[in-house]
């Protein structure tokens, strides 16, 4: 990065809203390119934040959003997507002239012009969606390489502010992401294909399980855990974004109910070459995946 880009970008202080594995990360990738001099992080545990504090990954915490976010020059929400409407409320009043609030929430749509329109003159919000998720949700496993070759969605309006919009682009640049913008409601349609919805598939195969008998779960082998490996994330941020993103994964669970019954057929009628044509349809998307 040239020290023109650098000096650009760099904050004096910035807040992260929600101190797990995300928002830690987010911190720590700030602090290894040299691109904030203080980083505070609030959340709802004083243990976690300590620990963040002890590990160096943020300078000084809060538990109170008001005084953590004073001064702040960037904030970034890392909080389940249902709680930002109320932190952003919270915190406006204190948000200085030229601060930029972004996140790194996995649903956009709606809730970015709610989150636009709450922001107080002077102060920009741009959406951002790091492709960078995980089962894990604590601070031990962030890490500031967490977002290189990572893709990244940026989700601006027709209100957005150019300038604040190119320095979020920047960050996620300089992180190393592979960085896409996308109209909101576009972002959650793709990603409720991509991410929402096989979440959901993940969590009732393993409750599919629990209903026949749990004591099977103890057969499981590598093939089970990888594909219900998702099912082990936040059931809290995962309850936000389904929530958010409900009516495209309605759509999607009657298109999937669709291909399912099709498999019945084929298994009620013994059509083993309608059963094989679908598992090959699905093998050649599935190989197109890099």
């Amino acid at each position: 990065m040239s020290d023109e880009l650098k000096n650009k970008l760099f904050f004096d202080k910035t807040t992260i809203i929600g101190v797990g594995f995300i928002g830690a990360s987010f911190a720590l990738a700030l602090r290894e390119k040299g691109l904030c001099k203080t980083i505070s992080g609030c959340g709802r545990k004083d243990e976690n934040l300590k620990r963040a504090k002890e590990r160096g990954i943020i300078n000084d915490y809060s538990l109170d959003l008001k005084k953590a976010c004073e001064d702040s020059d960037l904030i970034f929400l890392s909080t389940p997507v249902g709680s930002f409407k109320i932190v952003v409320e919270e915190i406006k009043g204190v948000l200085k002239k030229g601060a930029v609030v972004t996140d790194a929430g996995s649903v956009k749509g709606r809730l970015v012009y709610d989150l636009e329109a709450a922001m107080p003159e002077g102060v920009c919000y741009i959406g951002a969606h790091p492709i960078a998720g995980s089962d894990k949700s604590g601070i031990d496993d962030a890490r500031p390489d967490l977002f290189k070759n990572a893709r990244c969605i940026i989700t601006p309006t027709v209100n957005s502010d150019e300038n604040a919009m190119k320095k979020i682009v920047s960050i996620w640049e300089s992180f190393g992401a592979r960085v896409d913008t996308a109209d909101p409601f576009k972002h959650d349609e793709i990603y409720a294909v991509v991410s929402h919805f096989p979440h959901i598939a993940a969590y009732a195969l393993v409750n599919t399980v629990a209903d026949i008998d749990s004591k099977y779960i103890e057969y499981a082998g590598k093939g089970f855990k990888d594909t219900t490996r998702i099912a082990l994330s936040s059931p809290e941020m995962w309850r936000d974004i389904t929530m958010f993103n409900k009516e495209n994964l309605i759509k999607l669970m009657d298109a999937f109910k669709i291909n399912l019954d099709k498999i019945k057929k084929y298994l009620m009628e013994n059509n083993e070459s309608g059963i094989e044509e679908e598992f090959l349809k699905a093998q050649k998307l599935r190989e197109s995946l890099k």
